[in-house]
């Protein structure tokens, strides 16, 4: 494998090329069904949309860090890069970037982890299988068994990873302009901060396993979520443990029976948008490699090194102006928008702002089933200006504040997670449980609600935010 180049010229390089020609070259081609092509003159539209794709996966699988993460968005989410009739094929291209990237030679990976880890693999392991079971953006997992018997897995971050988010964050603002993922009155300088902030925080594991900490500890014993234990005297900066979760991928339940995926698409749908609500923490990064369906029917949840809590304010604020949309409170819609810096009353009507607030919060708001598809957040991604806006979108008067960035992306690659599955739910009946303390209307809120009440009859004990994972920066002792 080419070792990657982690200055900022080189991965921007990267970027540019494929960014500024290949989506030069997909508006140049949308208006016609036939390009051009070397070999044999013209192909059909759709296999260029799979080249395009192929090459997306070569280029920003290989680079890693935040331009692959850029990539995995777009396996989820299309921002008309290519015509909706071939958005399905250029999706399931880039599906490969979900939970699987290019590997690091596994001497090299042993020698990272022995130095992390502060002793050899044979002491610290009775088993360990030097093949990765997935490779993600800035890390790879491997399965191994502890001397107790325990089955474990070992996530540990690329040697020099690091430097190449470095760079690749010092390019992000390049990155976002050429693919026009922001809305032109955003502050792009606010947004590519937030972002920045969050992606350094990725970069240490000692965050994600107090956040994968607490997690387990609110959701220990729940009925069908399952978040693994950390093992904390080898888990540090660089290098993770935690308990192994043997589960099928995401997307063997993308033709399952209709049944299974609305069941699965209700358990996703409670665990990142109802924790927000509930805990005022959550993950941030709701993606397929990130769930695994268990054999019990039970959903696993893994990879908690994106997570955000909500100060106070914050999400009553969100609480009051969804609950204020379901009562079609038009004014209190307005002045909450105004108070969070969304918009200004001068500026937008409360007609204006509710019709807005309805197409972007309407697959959950309104008192119906819905089906959803890929194209409601294909719809989403179109209003929320990651394409082209015309002088006349409906969002030109209208700001996303820097700590809202993060809710909002976590929504949408929510919807469009949930478009793989297809689900047909009356969504809105779910999220009353948490806007308005309502009863359950279905078996899995049932199953939630007497839960919470067997073992949970004051709130889950949290990690502290000074707590530390008992390592030190750079690696652990281990004795035996």
């Amino acid at each position: 494998m080419t070792r990657m180049s982690r200055s900022r010229a080189g991965r921007a390089a990267r970027l540019g090329g494929l960014v500024g020609a290949e989506a030069a070259k997909a508006a140049a081609n949308r208006a016609t069904d036939l390009v051009r092509s070397h070999e044999d003159g013209y192909v059909a539209a759709s296999t260029r949309n799979t080249l395009l794709a192929e090459r997306v996966v070569a280029v920003l699988g290989s680079m890693r860090g935040v331009a692959m993460k850029f990539g995995q968005l777009l396996s989820l989410v299309d921002p008309g890069i290519v015509a909706a009739e071939h958005r399905d094929l250029f999706q399931s291209t880039l599906a490969s970037l979900q939970d699987s990237a290019p590997r690091v030679p596994w001497e090299r990976m042993r020698r990272h982890l022995e130095s992390e880890l502060g002793a050899k693999l044979e002491v610290v392991f009775d088993e360990f299988d030097p093949r990765p079971v997935a490779a993600a953006s800035i890390g790879q997992v491997y399965r191994a068994r502890l001397p107790d018997g325990r089955e474990v897995a070992v996530k540990a971050q690329y040697p020099d990873i690091a430097s190449m988010v470095v760079a690749d964050l010092a390019n992000l603002r390049t990155l976002l302009t050429a693919y026009r993922l922001i809305h032109p009155r955003l502050d792009t300088a606010a947004l590519a901060d937030e972002i920045e902030l969050r992606m350094r925080e990725e970069l240490d594991y000692r965050l994600e396993a107090r956040h994968t900490g607490r997690l387990a500890a609110e959701f220990r014993g729940h009925p069908f979520i399952r978040i693994p234990d950390i093992v904390p005297e080898l888990s540090g900066q660089r290098v993770i443990v935690m308990d192994w979760l043997d589960g099928r991928p995401l997307r063997a339940a993308y033709d399952a029976p209709r049944a299974e995926r609305d069941r699965i698409a209700e358990i996703l749908f409670r665990f990142y948008c109802g924790t927000p609500h509930l805990l005022r923490f959550y993950s941030a990064d709701p993606h397929p490699g990130n769930v695994l369906l268990l054999a019990d029917g039970a959903v696993g949840f893994v990879d908690f090194g994106l997570c955000q809590a909500l100060d106070a304010a914050t999400a009553e604020a969100e609480a009051a102006a969804l609950r204020a949309g379901v009562e079609g409170d038009l004014d209190r819609i307005l002045d909450l928008m105004e108070a969070r810096g969304f918009a200004a009353r001068s500026a937008v009507s409360p007609e204006g702002a509710y019709e807005l607030f309805l197409r972007v919060f309407g697959w959950y708001l309104r008192d119906e089933e819905v089906e959803i598809t890929p194209d409601v957040a294909a719809g989403l991604v179109a209003l929320l200006g990651v394409g082209r806006l015309s002088i006349g979108s409906p969002l030109r008067p209208y700001n996303l504040p820097p700590e809202h960035v993060m809710r909002g992306r976590a929504e949408l690659q929510l919807v469009a997670l949930l478009g793989k599955l297809r689900p047909r739910l009356n969504l809105h009946a779910i999220a009353r449980e948490w806007l308005f303390d309502a009863e359950p209307k279905t078996e899995l809120g049932r199953a939630q609600r007497d839960w919470h009440l067997r073992h949970r009859p004051g709130s889950a004990p949290s990690m502290p935010e000074t707590s530390e994972i008992r390592q030190s920066a750079s690696r652990s002792t281990v004795t035996r």
